[in-house]
């Protein structure tokens, strides 16, 4: 069975419709839209929030990075700033080490070539005495009194070339009353020797002459006179003594 249509029932109908519409728009429509609103304000908000820190972070990476370059940079400009200074350093401590090797090795050769010209000194002047001791020695074995008779010829030959300083001090002696003279000789000196040697000391000195003579063994060979504080030598002794007083004085 088909019901009547009723206009004023579906005007009815219609009204209730819209009335549920507004209804609806009013409470529960528009405040979801609100809160979609306001949600996606906040999502909005936050999204932004997000990037800014995002390109925060992404600018502080990018200034680490260069910082790290820039430390990294330094860093390498460090380590070579060091490494001349070091470098610098070695060359100077080395050079100084090298000067002061070679002013250590030119002392140690002054100090070598010291110790080397005094131990040649010491070995000229053991050689003199050896040989002065050698020479000694040879001579006591060789010496004899034909020996001392040459020696004494050779003095009385010298008597007359003596330098006038001598002779003229000798000439001073005859203010004296007596003039003693000592002649010493390792042997027995020949009377014809005493007065040839008399002769030519009188012969020098002008005044009273009184002469004694001694034996000296220790002159090996040869004769020695003493007149006042004067000093003659024509022996071997004298000779010896010399040459070992030669040997004293290298120093």
């Amino acid at each position: 069975m088909l019901m009547d249509f009723n206009v004023s029932t579906f005007f009815l109908e219609i009204i209730n419709f819209l009335i549920l519409l507004w209804v609806l728009q009013r409470l529960f429509y528009k405040p979801l839209l609100e809160v979609i609103a306001k949600r996606k304000s906040f999502i909005d908000r936050t999204v932004a929030e997000a990037n800014t820190t995002r390109q925060q972070a992404e600018a502080l990476r990018d200034q680490y990075q260069n910082r790290q370059q820039q430390w990294e940079q330094e860093k390498q400009a460090a380590l070579v700033s060091l490494n001349q200074q070091i470098e610098a350093e070695r060359s100077l401590q080395l050079n100084k080490l090298r000067s002061d090797l070679e002013d250590e090795k030119q002392k140690l050769q002054v100090s070598v070539s010291r110790q080397q010209e005094e131990f040649k000194k010491l070995a000229e002047k053991q050689a003199l005495k050896n040989g002065a001791r050698f020479a000694a020695l040879l001579l006591q074995q060789t010496a004899s009194d034909e020996l001392e008779a040459k020696l004494t010829s050779l003095l009385i030959d010298k008597l007359s070339s003596l330098p006038d300083d001598c002779t003229s001090s000798l000439h001073l002696l005859k203010t004296q009353k007596t003039i003693p003279i000592k002649i010493s000789s390792a042997y027995l000196m020949p009377v014809e020797l005493r007065k040839q040697l008399e002769l030519k000391l009188k012969a020098l000195i002008d005044g009273t002459i009184t002469f004694h003579y001694f034996q000296a063994e220790e002159l090996i060979a040869g004769v020695r006179i003493d007149i006042d504080s004067w000093e003659l030598n024509a022996n071997l002794q004298h000779e010896l003594s010399a040459f070992a007083e030669l040997a004293d004085e290298i120093v």
